[in-house]
């Protein structure tokens, strides 16, 4: 298995991603934008990954050629984004943003599922090599966030398209041939889709992803506006994924421990926690700190957790779709929603109203999941 390249694609994906979601709307600022128009341009970034995935991972499992559309979204991506240093108006940049996240969101998808196809039976291992996907994520976070403090937003289109060239870079060296798909299972989708589990865990991913919405859209400019500096929010996000990180390396014990429904079922509760502290005590450190560390479980163990139920229900063909789904559903449709209530909770009501409507989301993630998923888990269910 090539571990490290795999690892390294992760490491450069992850760190275009903390990169985007956590200082896009500092940018957007920095340009004129409202909240509202803010979080309108970021939910065109989410509401690709409603189609772009769909699309390529229709492809990917009628070809097999996982990696062929992975070099070539990124590659797309990174040249589309261009773009970005010559346009500033709401229109144009609306149509830029839409174009290269239609094929920067396409390639994830069809990596982790060549990943799986990598790990075979080792599936427990995945969660060794995402985790440096974090470690990126960290990183880069953490050094943009001084680099803007330092040099001002001006560096951000730069980092993003140097991190987009290394993102289609590493891509080039992950062999093709494990990504070959298998045609293992004939269960036409539908029957799959019509399952109660299925739609359960569809929601559950949706709700989880529309209570981070206003985390990732606006949680710079939400600590900003109570007197933190860029650079240290930039700590504070890199805190939480450091926690991410901490989870994923000892994932495995946890999955040997308890069942996948229960985990899921703790990850929106702690959510819901998370998002009332940091609406209710942006003020108080040690309470940022802690809601901070809940990322580990918000984000680490939900994500552990579903990926690996959809690897299982969504088997053989439908493989590429299944993860394709993971992210359309949960990313797109509901990192979309997430984005687009919290432009317009903190332009109409107020900025800690868009908390509260995260927990809220996250809360009723709690009852989906303790009522359709199942307690034992199997792929024929």
């Amino acid at each position: 298995m090539p571990y490290w390249r795999l690892s390294t694609f992760y490491f450069f994906y992850f760190s275009s991603l903390g990169t985007l979601i956590f200082y896009l709307s500092v940018y957007l600022e920095s340009l004129g934008f409202s909240r509202q128009d803010s979080g309108e341009l970021i939910a065109i970034l989410a509401a690709t990954k409603i189609v772009s995935p769909m699309v390529w991972g229709w492809i990917a499992d009628h070809t097999g050629q996982r990696m062929r559309i992975v070099r070539f979204g990124a590659l797309m991506a990174a040249l589309s984004f261009l773009a970005v240093f010559k346009v500033t108006g709401y229109w144009p940049l609306a149509l830029v943003i839409m174009v290269f996240s239609f094929f920067w969101n396409a390639i994830l998808p069809q990596f982790e599922a060549t990943t799986f196809n990598h790990l075979g039976e080792q599936v427990h291992r995945y969660s060794a090599i995402r985790l440096w996907g974090s470690v990126g994520f960290i990183i880069m976070v953490w050094l943009v966030g001084l680099g803007i403090d330092a040099a001002g937003i001006g560096i951000l289109p730069w980092v993003v398209f140097i991190v987009f060239v290394a993102i289609w870079l590493s891509s080039l060296v992950v062999p093709e041939q494990a990504a070959k798909h298998l045609p293992l299972d004939h269960e036409p989708l539908s029957t799959v889709l019509r399952k109660p589990h299925v739609l359960g865990l569809l929601l559950v991913c949706l709700l989880m992803q529309a209570g981070h919405g206003p985390y990732y859209a606006f949680f710079t400019p939400y600590m900003k506006s109570h007197g933190y500096s860029i650079g240290f929010i930039g700590g504070l996000i890199a805190l939480g994924v450091i926690a991410e990180v901490v989870i994923f390396w000892s994932m495995h014990n946890w999955l040997e421990r308890f069942s996948l429904r229960h985990l899921m079922i703790f990850s929106l509760a702690m959510a819901a926690l998370r998002w009332l502290l940091i609406g209710a005590m942006p003020e108080v450190l040690p309470v940022v700190l802690f809601a901070q560390s809940l990322h580990a479980i918000s984000f680490g163990v939900y994500h552990a957790v579903a990926i690996q139920l959809f690897h299982t229900w969504f088997t053989g063909r439908h493989q590429g779709k299944g993860q394709a789904l993971y992210s359309s559903v949960s990313f797109g449709v509901g990192g979309a929603l997430g984005s687009l209530y919290a432009g317009y909770s903190w332009e109409y009501v107020s900025p800690q109203m868009m908390w509260w409507i995260a927990a809220g989301a996250s809360g009723l993630g709690v009852l989906v999941a303790v009522a359709f998923l199942p307690k034992r888990v199997a792929s024929s269910e």
